[in-house]
């Protein structure tokens, strides 16, 4: 817990960190990467360059001096997995605190006064603190469990299966042929690939490795992972993925890639019978697909509205597999699939998501009912609030972002905070 004095200290410091966040969160990212090049190979410099990534810091900042009083509130678990799948340790935490107060001093110079850098240092341990225990107790319990392991893990590329021009599906078995560790629907991995650098972050004479994360997009099961990557591909000023243009282009079956114990706390929850909506949009199909399969399995009378919204028919991956699925639960009268199809249909909005997501629940359940978004970030936004306005209550919208965090409810922007000191 934080001193009183520290906390209105650091209330004091929002209508700085407004004016200058930005400015200290973009040096301490260029002073820290000079400082310790190694920490290049755990940040995606995509969203370095766009400005994504100090942007999002800069907000975590403020919103946390905004709201220092209630720190202990602060759910950390989505950056605690992300930080066991980066890899990260106890010995970063004081090169980070470093370079984020010294970027502070060097920013706001003599208004960063001895005593308001006093109290970030105190807050900035608390939060480390925090992360350094939460990281300790999942590092043993992934290591732990049947199948799992610590760090990187080697697997080999089993199959690859073409989804849509732009989306293809890689399994993955483990090299060794030992156990793999099941996980949760919903949950990703985390490759790793060396490549040349690009020039740009990194000289093209040096190797440079990328990390990303890729929702599991199949059911679990003790063979294989599944992962479904779309190639990203350059519009403008913006260059083509890096690593997704990579596995479309260059990886092939047999090739070997190093990749982290499953993670990831957007997960559905099997252990109710609450009806569940499921709404996704393009790639963000991936996690959601994942929990649909299972929980067809694991309950097959639960109410289950799943709606998708792509391109076109061409756009759309997995087709015959939802078929299937249609076919197969198709006696229950539980499950209802529904493609919409924004070249003809429109994007998915208000009177689309009320008219598919009652097909098979009563207006009664509406309130009870389990949610789950994917997708833009745009499109996120939009559909919690048309599901707010429709009756489905905010603590039942659950929703996965991909990248720097960004405020996709609204009534959660409060303390996304101080969360993202070493975030992907």
């Amino acid at each position: 817990m934080l001193s009183q004095k520290s906390i209105q200290i650091i209330k004091s410091t929002v209508p700085l960190l407004e004016k200058y966040g930005v400015e200290i969160t973009s040096l301490f990212y260029k002073n820290m990467f000079e400082a310790q090049p190694q920490f290049l190979n755990i940040f995606n410099h995509s969203n370095q360059r766009n400005k994504k990534q100090p942007v999002a810091l800069a907000n975590t900042i403020l919103q946390s001096a905004i709201h220092i009083e209630k720190l202990n509130e602060i759910n950390l678990m989505p950056i605690v997995h992300k930080h066991v799948a980066l890899g990260i340790t106890p010995e970063m935490y004081p090169i980070v605190g470093a370079h984020l107060l010294g970027a502070m001093k060097l920013v706001m110079q003599d208004e960063a006064t001895p005593e308001i850098m006093a109290a970030w240092t105190e807050a900035y341990r608390a939060v480390a603190q925090a992360f350094m225990d939460a990281e300790e107790d999942l590092y043993f319990e992934t290591e732990e469990q049947i199948g799992g392991w610590k760090d990187t893990r080697e697997f080999v590329v089993d199959r690859i299966e073409e989804e849509t021009p732009l989306i293809k599906s890689f399994y993955f078995k483990a090299l060794d042929g030992k156990e793999i560790a099941t996980y949760i629907p919903g949950q990703y991995i985390t490759v790793k690939i060396t490549l040349p650098g690009d020039g740009v972050d990194v000289p093209t004479d040096k190797e440079r490795t990328y990390v990303r994360h890729y929702s599991l997009s199949d059911k679990p099961n003790d063979e294989y992972y599944r992962i479904s990557i779309k190639k990203e591909l350059g519009k403008n000023t913006t260059p083509n993925g890096i690593v997704s243009n990579h596995f479309h282009n260059v990886i092939k079956v047999g090739d070997v890639v190093p990749m982290s114990v499953p993670a990831g706390d957007f997960v559905v929850n099997n252990d109710c019978d609450t009806p569940i909506l499921l709404i996704c949009g393009g790639v963000g199909i991936n996690p959601l697909f994942s929990m649909l399969k299972e929980t067809l399995v694991q309950q097959p009378e639960r109410k289950i509205n799943f709606i998708f919204s792509t391109h076109c028919e061409s756009t759309q991956p997995f087709k015959e597999e939802l078929k299937q699925l249609e076919d197969d639960y198709k006696e229950t009268g539980n499950l209802k699939i529904n493609i919409v199809y924004s070249e003809n249909q429109g994007h998915i909005n208000k009177e689309i998501i009320e008219k598919y997501s009652t097909i098979n629940v009563d207006e009664s359940e509406i309130a009870e009912t389990d949610v789950y978004i994917c997708g833009p970030v745009p499109f996120m936004m939009q559909v919690n609030k048309d599901l707010l306005q429709l009756g489905y209550q905010k603590e039942n919208v659950h929703y996965e972002l991909f990248g720097p965090l960004t405020p996709v409810l609204e009534e959660n922007q409060m303390l996304r905070g101080v969360k993202n000191i070493i975030e992907n």
